[in-house]
């Protein structure tokens, strides 16, 4: 009956992913002065799952994970809705910090269905 237990499997790959995002955006936001940097951002997790068809074959969201990095490809050019500053530098504050609110709510969310799928096999095994 628990040969397979991937909702769990799914929820830490969805924290590790949102942990991950947080550190990129963190990133842009330290550089948002920095004359020439372009915001940058990660694949999102859903295209990621996707891809992958299960969270079994997640791949290493960080490094240090399973000593993995970030896979190429996983950062990319994030397309900016506000304007260019005049020394090249489009990262714009406010968007990262929606960014992170968002963020915050995915790791909330992998959380939240951690919490809800022990509850489940804890009722299953009668504790």
């Amino acid at each position: 009956m628990f040969k397979s237990l991937d909702v769990f499997k799914t929820a830490h790959a969805m924290a590790q992913h949102a942990g991950t995002r947080q550190a990129v955006v963190a990133r842009n936001m330290a550089n948002a002065d920095t004359p020439g940097y372009k915001t940058q951002d990660i694949v999102p997790f859903k295209e990621i799952y996707r891809n992958d068809g299960a969270a079994g074959n997640m791949r290493a969201t960080r490094s240090g994970h399973n000593g993995h990095g970030l896979q190429a490809g996983d950062l990319k050019q994030s397309l900016s809705t506000s304007e260019v500053s005049p020394n090249g530098n489009s990262v714009s504050l406010e968007e990262e910090m929606l960014k992170a609110v968002e963020i915050k709510r995915g790791h909330d969310r992998s959380m939240a269905i951690y919490k809800s799928s022990l509850s489940v096999l804890r009722t299953a095994l009668g504790r």
